[in-house]
């Protein structure tokens, strides 16, 4: 991975994974009805209705003998292309960590797609407040839109933040012992993460999974969008890949020296010479 940055295809890729799983988690009732159609009937009218009522190309067949059409299994299949050429295609900036591996690839292109995600959400703030203010004439789904998409800019977020090792820690006691001791503390608290994951995971699997996600529960308001379907679901994946992350910190981080940490680490010195580039050295 090249230590260059600001390429075409860096917002590109991103861009396009977005709006192919925007697509996809839209028309998940779809998928549901296709692969896996309940078998309580009210339930299935209920999903059924709720697809009907959301789905963007109701003009389409359904594919497979099923209900997904053709512009969803498109979006579906793209997911994991895109997911694999922004992968291969991300750069480190210079105020990331600096001892990635071949595996922190996953994180950093997540983090480019968080990134995706806040210049949409900021997108949509801005359209709301012109349509609002200047043409007096809100939208209904707008608050609603940038509160979904601001819960999987801060799970994804959460994701990205280990892998650049960003998340509070309290340097008191860790910089006063030697490094075995060190690492010793870096297993620790790496399984009790994992230990928490699991047992977060374990508890409410079937509450997520079976109950929200399988019969995807709505928000209950005008724009009606299914906040409580996705977004727990995310919350139990991403704490998986935060927890797996973490891991794979500890391995990547054993042999590194050890570091000393004072306040001059709130300094980002690239960053600011970053911007005495951009608006001049005064």
């Amino acid at each position: 991975m090249k230590d260059e940055t600001g390429s075409l295809i860096e917002w590109v890729i991103p861009f396009f994974f977005v709006v192919c799983a925007s697509w996809a988690i839209w028309h998940i009732p779809a998928y549901i009805l296709t692969l896996a159609p309940h078998e309580n009937p009210s339930t299935l009218a209920q999903v059924t209705a709720i697809h009907e009522s959301k789905d963007v190309t109701p003009g389409l067949p359904g594919l497979f003998g099923g209900v997904a059409d053709i512009v969803d299994w498109l979006a579906l299949g793209l997911i994991p292309v895109f997911l694999i050429i922004g992968m291969s295609s991300v750069r480190v900036a210079q105020m990331e960590f600096r001892h990635w591996r071949s595996v922190d690839r996953v994180a950093l292109f997540i983090g480019r797609v968080t990134m995706m995600l806040i210049i949409s959400m900021t997108c949509v703030m801005l359209y709301e407040v012109f349509l609002r203010y200047a043409l007096e004439a809100p939208t209904l789904w707008a608050n609603e839109l940038t509160l979904w998409i601001g819960g999987f800019v801060f799970l994804c977020s959460g994701f990205y933040g280990m892998q650049q090792r960003s998340h509070i820690r309290i340097f008191l006691l860790y910089d006063a012992v030697s490094r075995p001791l060190q690492r010793a503390f870096d297993v620790l608290w790496t399984a009790l993460f994992v230990l928490f994951a699991f047992f977060l995971v374990f508890g409410s699997y079937r509450q997520v999974f079976v109950i929200k996600f399988y019969n995807w529960e709505m928000f209950g308001t005008a724009f009606d969008p299914p906040i409580p379907a996705t977004i727990q679901p995310a919350v139990l994946i991403i704490i998986v890949l935060v927890a797996i992350q973490a891991v794979l910190n500890v391995i990547s981080d054993w042999n590194l020296e050890p570091e000393i940490h004072t306040a001059a680490d709130d300094i980002d010195g690239d960053e600011i010479e970053a911007i005495k580039r951009t608006v001049g050295d005064r």
